[in-house]
């Protein structure tokens, strides 16, 4: 059995940026060698997200769109703000979106449906943030 734990960085720009990181997910399956298994990809940040969807960015824009309609950016909406955080918004936007994502790797490579990438969700940026991918397989 082998395995690989590596992490990401991120830094965004944006308070909310919806990144796609299959590229670099890819790399690190092939540097896994890695012919039969799984990979998990996960947030290690209670306000960022890992999904799988289409790379197109109407859709993306749709995405920020929606859960900017589920969750404003109104401190005054959250309980969670009453202290010194004020990012309940982001809180609830990862929760929305979910925290990880399991691949199955299948000769060598991710096993996706059409048009399935690996994105990273970032809802409360502006500073650095791990994600973490860890391989395990033969």
């Amino acid at each position: 059995m082998k395995s690989l734990t590596k992490y990401l960085t991120f830094n965004t720009k944006k308070e909310v940026e919806l990144i796609n990181i299959t590229n670099q997910i890819e790399s690190l399956v092939a540097e896994s060698k890695i012919k039969e298994g799984i990979c998990l990809v996960n947030a290690m940040h209670i306000t960022a997200s890992v999904f799988i969807n289409d790379e197109e960015e109407g859709l993306k824009q749709d995405f920020k769109d929606w859960l900017e309609k589920l969750a404003p950016k109104d401190v005054s909406l959250y309980r969670h703000n009453l202290g010194v955080e004020d990012n309940g918004h982001a809180h609830l936007k990862r929760t929305i979106m979910g925290r990880e994502v399991v691949i199955a790797i299948t000769q060598g490579k991710l096993d996706f449906g059409p048009w399935e990438q690996v994105f990273y969700g970032e809802f409360d940026g502006k500073r650095s943030k791990r994600v973490a991918v860890k391989l395990i397989g033969e």
